[in-house]
């Protein structure tokens, strides 16, 4: 029976071959953790390079990739700024050219026309900022009363709230911009029908680019946005005219 020293004298190849197998296992593991540790080190520094390449395009055109990608815009934030800007021109635009069309109805002369749209334009610019600044105030008294309920009051927060005065100064300009195009297009114009049909005019174009605006900016549809606000905007004229003409005719 053989004993333990003569089995490895008679079995040097097998010894030989396990153990180069032992030997071999931890430089095959060493070598795959390096392989593994190189790929995942060339993949992380593969994905940052991607991340500093898009964040420095989107620093030289932000407005494409926030506009494509759609999450980015806040629509909210826009709201306010937009309708007040929007809402204040029309409603300069159209009051002013309603006032100058149903005293034109009565009154052919151009300065009871002009005169009576600048009185407009000045009473409806007082009244937009005075309607405005009450608004924001009102607005800011439950936003403050808010902030001290939940003990944020003089922060981030609080310095976030809109302005009552710019308000009033944005409303106030908006309805300025809006109601100085038919005295422009009304002041220079001796006819009567050809001054009527040119405040007309500059208002059907003034409407539709408020609306083709207000839809870009928000995002709307641009064809249903500049109908409906040139149909509202040729109604109030139409209506007022109408009713202007008739009060004459029953006067007389």
């Amino acid at each position: 029976m053989p004993t333990r020293n003569s089995y490895k004298t008679e079995n040097p190849a097998t010894i030989n071959q396990a153990t180069k197998r032992v030997s071999s296992t931890p430089l095959l593991i060493s070598i795959t953790a390096t392989t593994d540790h190189l790929a995942i080190s060339h993949a992380r520094t593969a994905a940052s390079m991607a991340v500093n390449d898009i964040k420095l395009a989107d620093a030289e055109n932000p407005a494409l990739f926030k506009c494509d990608a759609g999450d980015d815009v806040d629509f909210a934030g826009r709201a306010n700024w937009l309708r007040a800007a929007v809402l204040g021109a029309n409603d300069g635009l159209v009051s002013t050219a309603s006032l100058m069309l149903g005293v034109s109805a009565v009154k052919h002369d151009v300065r009871a026309m002009v005169v009576s749209g600048f009185a407009g334009l000045l009473a409806g610019a007082c009244s937009m900022a005075i309607g405005e600044y009450v608004s924001v105030c009102s607005q800011r008294d439950v936003e403050l009363a808010q902030l001290d309920r939940d003990g944020k009051r003089g922060g981030d927060e609080e310095r976030a709230l809109p302005s009552p005065v710019q308000a009033a100064a944005a409303s106030a300009l908006a309805f300025s911009v809006g109601a100085i195009l038919p005295l422009l297009a009304a002041g220079f114009i001796v006819g009567y029908k050809l001054r009527v049909a040119a405040v007309v005019a500059v208002a059907t174009m003034a409407l539709a680019a408020f609306g083709y605006i207000g839809a870009v900016l928000g995002r709307a549809p641009v064809a249903r946005s500049c109908s409906r606000v040139v149909v509202g905007g040729l109604a109030a004229m139409g209506v007022t005219f109408g009713l202007m003409r008739l009060f004459r005719v029953l006067a007389d």
